[in-house]
């Protein structure tokens, strides 16, 4: 945050009136289950988007984004559609969606913004920069909504704005996140059940496959729709059921005949996704956490069988986590498609783990993998000036 401040007076000459912050965030088990509105184990870690903002008279704002150096103006008049291939969209967005959704109106304003969460990597850097903006433009314009509002502010930029069809694990987690805790979800009821612990003496190390996902370009809607398809044929069988969260796996088994087999694919890896949760929850509870690291190594297993959404990058992340001690389970976390997988790592050997994970990584493949070993932080905050 200082050093934001520091570079927002060196460019506009002023000081700014707020700075927020918001997490990056993680997905530890549930992989795709918040638009089926089932369980995830998520936590928000300790790199962070932070945005500065100064009132302005007029209709012009400005942001800077000082991780790169780019300038973006625009007309709060002529945010109707988004730019292609331009960061602010996610701020344009949030002043979108408060317009349309709300009826709350956004003054202008100078920006900036300095971000440690990679980009394009499956951390949620997107998440992060909406809710940073909702916050930032709380506090400077005097807007109170709940906080799953914003959430729902940010995940309408992605559905309504952007055009994927995502679900409120992002900004969830960004918002709701807690030190040292992966927090328990569930996005039928929207709220967070209850905080769970990793035991201490573990580690997670996120290892980005540099291979950028782009969830507009990807499958990502295809998947969600299959998903919502599946629900609503098994719904013909069980007038309970109404999404994914509602099927057992027996249920699945059952009504396997009037799905089309790419159905029953997708909707196993959410079923499954959803019963490895709360079984890790248990686990954890429990104290045992090697069988929790198990469990990432299924949920991979899904996503690469099941969900489709791994690529040979990621699978070769996770069959390294298999060979080199002191991981006890891995999977890639997100929505797939590249991005990243989280290793859970015993601490004292998480640097040695680190070190010959990127070196077998790159021998494989020609390519560095960027290694960041992660601490869970806590969620979204603003600081008015």
């Amino acid at each position: 945050m200082n050093i934001l401040i520091e570079q927002f007076k060196g460019f506009y000459g002023k000081s700014p009136a707020a700075i927020a912050q918001a997490p990056g965030r993680l997905e530890i088990l549930g992989n795709h289950t918040d638009y089926n509105e089932g369980f995830v184990l998520s936590c928000a870690v300790e790199q962070v988007t932070a945005f500065a903002i100064a009132p302005v008279a007029g209709r012009i704002c400005r942001l800077k984004d000082f991780r790169d150096g780019s300038e973006v103006s625009f007309n709060l008049d002529e945010i109707d559609k988004p730019t292609p291939k331009d960061w602010s969209n996610y701020v344009k967005g949030v002043i979108f969606e408060l317009r349309k959704k709300h009826g709350i109106e956004v003054g202008a304003f100078d920006g900036a913004i300095l971000s440690t969460v990679p980009l394009s990597a499956g951390m949620s850097s997107s998440a992060a920069l909406e809710i940073a903006a909702c916050f930032a433009f709380s506090a400077v314009f005097g807007i109170e909504l709940p906080k799953t509002d914003w959430a729902r502010i940010g995940q309408g930029v992605e559905n309504h704005y952007m055009g994927v069809a995502t679900g409120l694990l992002d900004q969830f987690s960004s918002i709701y996140g807690k030190k040292d805790a992966l927090i328990l979800s569930d996005f039928r009821s929207c709220e967070v059940l209850r905080t769970v612990s990793i035991p201490h003496g573990y580690v997670l190390v996120v290892a980005n496959s540099m291979v950028k996902h782009n969830l507009v370009d990807s499958e990502y809607n295809v998947r969600r729709r299959d998903c919502e398809s599946a629900a609503a044929k098994l719904h013909t069988l069980d007038s309970s059921v109404k999404t994914l969260r509602d099927v057992s796996m027996v249920q699945l088994e059952n009504g396997k005949n009037i799905l089309t087999h790419q159905e029953y694919l997708r909707a196993k890896h959410v079923v499954g996704e959803d019963e490895r949760v709360m079984a890790g929850v248990e686990y954890l509870e429990n104290g045992d956490v090697e069988a929790f690291g198990k469990l990432l190594f299924e949920s991979h297993e899904s996503s690469k069988k099941y969900f489709e959404n791994s690529t040979q990058e990621l699978d070769y992340l996770v069959e390294l986590a298999k060979s080199i001690p002191g991981c006890i389970g891995a999977r890639l976390s997100g929505g797939g498609f590249g991005g990243i997988t989280i290793h859970l790592v015993k601490t004292g050997e998480a640097d040695a783990y680190s070190v010959r994970l990127s070196t077998a990584f790159k021998l494989q493949t020609g390519v560095e993998p960027e290694i960041i070993k992660c601490a869970i932080g806590d969620g979204a905050s603003v600081k008015k000036f």
